[in-house]
């Protein structure tokens, strides 16, 4: 069988969590690689909202093990909780379900004061990040200095480690105005009774999967955020703090390259952004409005109202480039019932000159004007479509107009939140 990755190929927001869960049936592990809690997947079964901030999407199916990669950072309260909830809902019956890498980075209590602090130090300069503590935790991690789940399980070693770090971040909290002191002790006696609750689920995860795939099982790798938030890839300095690409499943889990056989995008009908940064195709008229309210474009992590816009072509077929995209699967087609006419973005206008692919200059980036195509819109409902022969007409031309312009094939397409709401025309774990 087949191991598959499944990225974001827009700015994140995408619709990954519902792709990865109807995947999840053909697959036998499922792996969050990379990012934290700052990001959410929203999933509907049987009509019921489920939302997961760090634990894979597989969770909510019997038989299957997830695991969370040493490139995730873990806030441990949020991970107990997640835990607490999916136990009181009737999932997680079996605790080998799901494994933790010992050296998954620790989200520590001053990681997200000095996050919070930040961002309000920089007003209108800011990042726009959720403050949840990722990009300290990762600034931590590169300096080596971090502190790591490993280190929660042995009380002697965590309070050294506080030790040695607490004194620099509580003055990095005073010189940003931060009205906050952090308590070594009570630090130490939570994040131990924390660890305690971690241990269950802790292993050498690198190890734990090259057994798995040696077993032959199938692996399918998690993205969070999105391509054009990758920090090397990404809109920078407007990008989250780890690599969102394909090319750090690998490294934020522990296995070689040569384990990865297919790598999938998700991308919406449209287009959302959360956070600051250049968005080209950003519609701020009535349009826009429209997009956030029938899509429901508000955070699942922080309910912050996302920015919308048309899809943009350039954007995707960056992502496909630097991902290497064997397919995408087209996310919310239903929200665009209704519209008289579409508009897909297939190049810039920068400097009076026509530009056909996405600048890597965000200076330029931020003065390109978008060039659109017009494509007739549809009335149909779409809810009921389970066939691509389903989909009306004019429907079926923009999908394969998004997919001539992107020089990927359309895989499957999304025609409500619901798990079976989903029109699949090729499954990437076929053999």
């Amino acid at each position: 069988m087949p191991n598959v990755v499944v990225i974001g190929a827009q700015w994140g927001d995408e619709g990954k969590g519902k792709f990865v869960d109807l995947l999840t049936l053909r697959a036998d592990v499922v792996v969050r690689f990379q990012g934290g809690n700052n990001a959410g997947h929203t999933l509907v079964v049987g009509g019921q909202k489920t939302v997961l901030h760090l634990i894979p999407a597989g969770i909510l199916h019997p038989g299957k093990s997830c695991v969370i990669g040493n490139g995730v950072v873990v806030d441990p309260e949020v991970f107990v909780e997640e835990i607490d909830a999916l136990k009181q809902r009737g999932f997680l019956k079996d605790e080998g379900q799901l494994v933790l890498s010992l050296d998954a980075h620790v989200i520590m209590p001053w990681h997200k004061a000095i996050d919070v602090a930040r961002e309000q130090r920089a007003g209108a300069g800011k990042i726009g990040t959720t403050g949840r503590g990722i990009g300290p935790t990762y600034e931590d991690k590169v300096a080596r200095r971090g502190i790591r789940v490993r280190d929660l399980l042995d009380e002697a070693r965590l309070a050294r480690k506080v030790k040695d770090r607490l004194a620099s971040a509580n003055e990095e909290l005073s010189r940003l105005g931060a009205q906050v002191a952090l308590d070594e002790a009570a630090i130490v006696k939570s994040h131990a009774a924390l660890g305690r609750r971690l241990a269950t689920y802790a292993r050498d995860a690198s190890l734990w999967l090259h057994r798995a795939i040696q077993q032959g099982r199938s692996v399918l790798f998690e993205g969070a955020q999105g391509t054009l938030l990758d920090v090397d890839h990404g809109t920078y300095p407007f990008v989250t703090s780890s690599n969102t690409v394909a090319g750090n499943a690998v490294v934020g889990s522990g296995v070689g390259p040569t384990a990865i056989d297919r790598v999938i995008g998700i991308t919406k009908a449209y287009s959302t952004r959360v956070g600051s940064g250049p968005y080209p195709s950003e519609l701020l008229d009535a349009t826009g409005e429209k997009l956030r309210q029938l899509g429901g474009e508000f955070g699942a992590t922080t309910g912050r109202p996302r920015r919308t816009g048309w899809v943009d072509a350039l954007a995707l077929r960056y992502a496909a480039r630097v991902n290497g995209l064997d397919g995408l699967a087209l996310m919310k087609l239903d929200v665009l019932t209704g519209f008289e006419q579409l508009q897909i973005a297939v190049a810039y206008e920068l400097d009076g000159k026509r530009v056909d692919e996405m600048p890597s200059d965000l200076e330029d980036l931020e003065r390109a004007k978008p060039i659109y195509e017009a494509l007739p819109g549809w009335t149909e409902d779409l809810k009921g479509a389970r066939r691509w022969s389903d989909l009306p007409v004019n429907a079926q031309r923009y999908v394969e107009r998004v997919a001539e312009l992107v020089g990927v094939k359309v895989i499957a397409v999304s025609v409500g939140p619901d798990r079976d709401e989903t029109i699949v025309l090729e499954n990437p774990f076929d053999a």
